[in-house]
């Protein structure tokens, strides 16, 4: 399936590549987009993959929208490789389409929510391109050590890190893992938490909007 795709007003120069979650749709996060109230002039190209309809293995098998399959809850979430692994090439190929189109790597954001959020962090770090950052929202970080180690940063990513408090999907201390992970590694995190569930607040939103006003230079 095809990417939901919004078209800035005036001729896009940035883009913002944004992954759902587990059992959601790429239509999940359009109405954030709005509510971030951006400057009219924006020019941000904002991009929703759709993850393929897969069983969900911690689910019971049940069919639904996932980036990964999950095998268990312990250890820490083991999962497909195989299949995140085609999630990372589905994200590089979106990387490699904005491009073609004229979009400078440091204007390119990936975002991602919870299975999202872990797909944009292992693309970022495997890819080892200098992006203009990444949102790694109510997220947790697959693998994340070794990665890290397999790729040492060149270039320092720019990271918003942001988590609920009351997250009983994700704990809390597992999105802080990633980003404990991440800077220890050289990269520039910043961590917000919010009193939340596994969700995203409108005090979020506005921080995010302030962090992609300061990345994008609007």
């Amino acid at each position: 399936m095809s990417p939901h795709i919004i078209e800035p007003a005036t001729p896009a120069t940035r883009s913002v590549i944004w992954l759902h979650g587990l059992g959601a749709d790429c239509y999940d996060f359009v109405p954030v987009v709005e509510a971030l109230q951006l400057p009219a002039n924006h020019a941000i190209r904002f991009i929703f993959p759709q993850a393929p309809t897969r069983p969900v293995t911690i689910n019971g098998g049940f069919p639904m929208p996932c980036w990964y399959d999950i095998l268990g809850m312990s250890p820490a979430r083991a999962i497909n490789q195989g299949h995140l692994d085609e999630a990372v090439a589905l994200v590089r190929q979106l990387i490699d389409e904005q491009c073609a189109q004229g979009i400078a790597l440091e204007n390119i954001i990936l975002a991602g929510f919870s299975q999202g959020g872990a797909v944009v962090l292992c693309t970022a770090v495997s890819s080892e391109l200098p992006l203009g950052g990444v949102m790694a929202l109510s997220t947790y970080g697959p693998g994340l050590d070794q990665l890290l180690q397999q790729h040492p940063a060149q270039q320092a990513l720019e990271l918003f890190c942001a988590h609920g408090r009351f997250d009983e999907v994700l704990p809390l201390a597992m999105g802080r893992e990633a980003h404990d992970l991440m800077q220890t590694a050289g990269h520039h995190a910043r961590w917000y938490e919010y009193p939340m569930a596994h969700e995203v607040c409108m005090d979020e939103i506005a921080d995010i909007r302030r962090w992609l006003v300061e990345r994008l230079g609007l």
